[in-house]
Formats: C-alpha cells, sequence, structure tokens
C-alpha cells in the first residue's frame, strides 16, 4: 500500500453570491406568496450567502460544468490536466439520470481517455469518490487521480416544480403552502463544486495533506428515510419510488422534490455521528489532543452547540477555536462542502507541517457518516 496525498484543492462557486434577502427573488416564490418557513429556517441555520447558478432567471451552469470548472482549477503548465488517470465523482442532484455524472463531467474536461466513477447518493457520495480515488493511488492503480463533489441543487429549488402541486391544494380547497419539508430545503441548499488531487507523493514545495484514515458507515439498516428525492414516504416510512407512480402523480405531489423529515432529523443526526465517531476513537486511539483543526460539514449551525455538547460526553472535547467551516458564507453545498473547506483551509496560510485535520460529513438521507482523519507533510 502506498502512502496517498492531497496535494491540490479546487473549487468553483457561480455567480455572485446571493443574500438572504435575495433568495426568493432567484428561487421564485410558491403560488405567488412569500414562504412561512424563509425567515425562520435562516435564523436557525446561520447562513448569510450562498451561490446558485442561476442568473436572471435562466440556469448559468449544469451540474457537470461546474465540477469541471472547478477540477481544471487544479492543473497547470507543471501538471496539465492530460496526466489525470481517474475521476471519482460524487453528487446529489445529476443533470440527467444517464448517463453517469462522472461521464458528463469527462466530457466537459476535453480531455482523453480515463477510468471514472460516480458515487451517487448524497453529502457522503463525494467522500466515496474520494476513497476509491485513494484506495486506487494506495493499490498502484493510478498515479494522478481526481475526487469531486458538486452540486446544482437550485434547480430543484424553483418554485415552478411546486406549481402542479399547490394548484391541486387551491382546487380542493386547502392551504396551497406546500409542506414544511419541502418548504424548509428551499432556505438550506446551494450550488457550487469543489475538487482535490491525489497522487502518491506530496508536493515538493509548499505543503500537501497526508490521507492517514478515511471510514464511511451507513445506520440504513436500523432507520428510515430521512432525505429524499424522486419518491413519496408512505405511512410505515417505506418509499414508492417514481417508477411506480403515473407521471401525473409527479406533479401534483412534487414528487421529484427534495424533502426531509425534520422530526427524524433531530432524534438521529447528531446521535449516530456521534457513535461512529466514539467506535473511531477507540479503533485509530484517536483523542481530542490529536486534532489541530475540525471540520465538520453541518447543514445548520442550529446543530453546533448540541454537536459540541455530544462530543465533550464521549471525551471529544474539541475546543471551539479549533472548528473550521465556511458554512455561513458558501452555504450547504452537499457532497461539495467537505471539498469547500478542505480548499479554504488549504490556501488560507494557516496550516503548517505537521497539523491534524479532522473532517466530519454526515448524510441524513438514510443517515451515512464519513470521517477522514489527514496530517499537513
Amino acid at each position: 500500500m502506498r502512502q496517498v496525498y492531497i496535494t491540490r484543492l479546487s473549487k468553483f462557486l457561480p455567480n455572485a453570491p446571493i443574500s438572504n434577502d435575495e433568495m426568493e427573488g432567484v428561487l421564485g416564490m410558491v403560488n405567488g406568496k412569500p414562504s412561512r418557513a424563509r425567515l425562520l429556517v435562516l435564523r436557525k441555520n446561520g447562513i448569510k450567502t450562498r451561490y446558485y447558478a442561476i442568473k436572471d432567471g435562466k440556469s448559468t451552469h449544469t451540474n457537470a460544468q461546474l465540477a469541471a470548472v472547478a477540477i481544471k482549477g487544479l492543473f497547470d503548465d507543471q501538471l496539465p490536466a492530460s496526466k489525470l488517470e481517474l475521476l471519482a465523482t460524487g453528487t446529489t442532484s445529476p443533470d440527467q439520470i444517464l448517463p453517469s455524472h462522472a461521464s458528463m463531467v469527462h466530457h466537459e474536461l476535453g480531455i482523453g481517455n480515463i477510468e471514472i466513477i460516480s458515487a451517487s447518493g448524497a453529502c457522503c457520495s463525494s467522500v466515496q469518490a474520494l476513497k476509491y480515488a485513494y484506495m486506487a493511488i494506495a493499490c498502484n492503480m493510478a498515479n494522478v487521480a481526481v475526487a469531486c463533489g458538486s452540486e446544482r441543487i437550485s434547480s430543484w429549488l424553483q418554485a415552478s416544480r411546486y406549481k402542479a402541486e399547490t394548484e391541486t391544494w387551491k382546487v380542493i380547497e386547502k392551504n396551497p403552502y406546500i409542506a414544511f419539508e419541502k418548504d424548509f430545503l428551499r432556505w438550506m441548499l446551494s450550488d457550487g463544486a469543489g475538487a482535490a488531487l491525489l497522487q502518491d507523493t506530496p508536493n515538493e514545495k509548499g505543503i500537501s495533506l497526508k490521507i492517514e484514515w478515511l471510514e464511511i458507515t451507513s445506520f440504513a439498516n436500523e432507520l428510515e428515510t430521512c432525505l429524499y428525492s424522486g419518491a413519496i414516504k408512505n405511512e410505515d416510512g417505506s418509499l414508492t419510488g417514481w417508477s411506480d407512480m403515473d407521471t401525473q402523480q409527479w406533479g401534483t405531489d412534487s414528487v421529484f422534490a427534495l424533502k426531509q423529515d425534520t422530526r427524524l432529523l433531530g432524534e438521529h443526526i447528531i446521535l449516530k455521528g456521534g457513535d461512529f465517531l466514539k467506535t473511531l476513537m477507540t479503533e485509530k486511539g484517536i483523542t481530542a489532543s490529536d486534532i489541530d483543526y475540525y471540520l465538520p460539514h453541518m447543514s445548520s449551525e442550529f446543530f453546533k452547540n448540541e454537536m459540541m455538547t455530544y462530543m465533550q460526553g464521549i471525551g471529544m472535547n474539541i475546543l471551539a477555536e479549533k472548528w473550521f467551516y465556511n458554512l455561513t458564507r458558501v452555504g450547504n453545498v452537499g457532497s461539495a462542502s467537505p471539498y469547500l473547506m478542505l480548499e479554504e483551509l488549504f490556501h488560507s496560510g494557516k496550516l503548517k507541517k505537521g497539523d491534524r485535520l479532522l473532517v466530519m460529513v454526515p448524510e441524513s438521507a438514510r443517515f451515512s457518516y464519513a470521517y477522514l482523519y489527514l496530517t499537513v507533510v
């Protein structure tokens, strides 16, 4: 097994940052009325600005294009993109069902034949992509690999996506507002892409991030679905997927809208992530003193204090000054978020050789978690 290093990190955030007051003007008003949930959600999530691949009501980039721009930023004359051997991508919001997201990104890159793989899912998908790239380098199956996380979720959140549902509710004289489980997420998510270059040797000049370990686990065997799209959730907790519905229902139930069971989120998201961390503390022999920077992917600052309290309870008391995240400025960009945190810290000038980083990525879809431990070299 060879050592593996993240030698370069890049990002792409489309267009100008969007403030809280501008969001509804970009995404639109459902049923022509302001959202009841918007101010409450924004007050709790702490996000002040975010980015959308929308301008003047029109899409400016596909998801594949967002990813390609971020990936191109990894290469230069010293290391051209023609040296790339493996591309691993992760996303929640591919532009289509088929071809795969990685296929579309490969096309946008305009380079020769390479190996590709697409990890599907939510936030953990990009870390799953990273693990594939890491294993390829470690097993001497590639020398230059890229892992990427990208989202263009704004196209799923526009008011027009809910028109058929609200029209149906009007007809039957019920409240025409969309349910909180759908409206809630319209004020949480945004667009962007981040990418990492992986090699078997560190940079000769400057810093690199040595991957010490990367662990991922799922609690889908224990818990029902929390975050979903392309399905409806039944009373028994099971899902009925879009392919088992008629096309009319797709619109009347906003089947392809992103939905989240906030009750399940509150009950399990921190608890299960803490349980997995506790297991890793034992298996890896890691304590708070072994961490110089903690990079948590949080969907909302609402969870921060609860996370700190729970971590203290399991003996992982990471001081507040060691926490590093950029949620408030770039938003919750799903699978891209861990890369966006790493990229900003990597280029901040704060890191010094010997520093140790712990990255935490939760996924509420059916509760998966990833932890990544890095050393600055």
